[in-house]
């Protein structure tokens, strides 16, 4: 399968560079998977489309402030980390920027103390590909405090603009950090239009997958199949995979809030090969793309994508390439808002 089969016209103007005042302000675009109906509507919609016996699944991943801009410690020169996984023992698999300048053993410095030595350092232990480096951290008190006086939001590289409050490209359910850049989907909701979908007999579950950078990666091959997925960390707790064995036996609905928690109940309904789910966690390298047939997700809420991206290729599985492109060819004439502070999407 061609990747330019998921190739669209996206005008750069409509990538939505900025959070709208309010989270539930922005505009819904519906899709009936079966029949390619698309509606257009607002995002409070979503009471209308939800109802008792469905289960909303959230990803209740937390951002971590991961960027940190500092300097060589010998030179001076200005140097930028991207973190992307803990891997214990105080060491970081990182993105580096310019990472010419960030051979093995160089010392990075970020931060001052009031006598000018620096908060945190780091050195570098390992060099890879594409800017990737491995470094050790050493500092003194707590880690995540100095990350977060020093850590800046890895907003996407599609977004040009600062980002005045940091909470906003939080959920509003956001728990558990890690995360390189956030489940954007859920964005959308505020803690008063959760309580309002409980009253009505909505029933919300959480998993957590902290996302990386590969999200962001642009596909570097012709053919979908040669793809391989960057692996991403999945936590399922015991009372969200009775949840879902509950909510799969009465015949109701399971609505995955995003991508991110479409591929990991995808996941873990793989792991568990049509038995009931159980609490578990693990990394999952997950490809979704046409052909796949869905095993637990009933229907997805999302933001719009981009061309030839795999996130295409995930709603291209669940609704079908044809009716998602002429969803999204609606979306452009109609100026919705694209990508992560953008507009959202209903397949059901």
């Amino acid at each position: 399968m061609n990747v330019d089969l998921f190739d669209f016209d996206l005008p750069e103007e409509l990538i939505a560079q900025t959070p709208l005042a309010e989270r539930t302000g922005s505009r819904l675009l519906t899709l009936n998977k079966l029949t390619g109906e698309v509606g257009h509507g607002t995002f409070l919609d979503m009471e209308q489309m939800l109802g008792e016996g469905d289960l909303l699944i959230l990803n209740d991943t937390r951002v971590l402030p991961a960027r940190l801009m500092g300097v060589k410690q010998d030179t001076g020169a200005k140097v930028e980390l991207l973190l992307l996984k803990a891997l214990g023992d105080n060491r970081w698999e990182t993105l580096a920027k310019p990472a010419k300048r960030m051979k093995a053993g160089t010392v990075l410095a970020f931060g001052n103390e009031a006598d000018g030595s620096p908060l945190l350092t780091a050195v570098v232990e390992e060099e890879g590909e594409h800017g990737a480096r491995i470094v050790r951290f050493e500092y003194e008190g707590i880690f995540n405090e100095l990350l977060d006086r020093l850590g800046e939001m890895p907003l996407p590289p599609y977004i040009k603009e600062k980002l005045e409050d940091r909470e906003r490209y939080q959920t509003v359910y956001a728990k558990h950090e890690g995360s390189a850049a956030a489940p954007t989907a859920g964005l959308h909701f505020t803690q008063d239009l959760l309580d309002r979908l409980k009253n009505k007999g909505v029933r919300i579950g959480y998993i957590t997958l902290h996302v990386g950078l590969g999200t962001f990666r642009p596909m570097s091959v012709d053919t979908v199949e040669e793809h391989v997925m960057h692996s991403e960390y999945y936590e399922l707790s015991e009372e969200t995979a009775q949840q879902l064995n509950e909510t799969k036996a009465r015949g109701g609905r399971i609505v995955a809030v995003g991508t991110t928690s479409a591929r990991t109940l995808e996941s873990v309904a793989q792991r568990f090969d049509g038995e009931e789910v159980q609490a578990c966690s693990g990394w999952t390298d997950i490809f979704i793309f046409p052909g796949y047939s869905f095993k637990l997700v009933d229907a997805l809420l999302t933001n719009f994508h981009l061309p030839k991206s795999t996130l295409v290729m995930l709603v291209s599985a669940i609704a079908g390439r044809e009716h998602i492109m002429e969803a999204y060819r609606q979306a452009v004439e109609r100026r919705y808002r694209f990508f992560s502070f953008g507009d959202a999407m209903f397949i059901y």
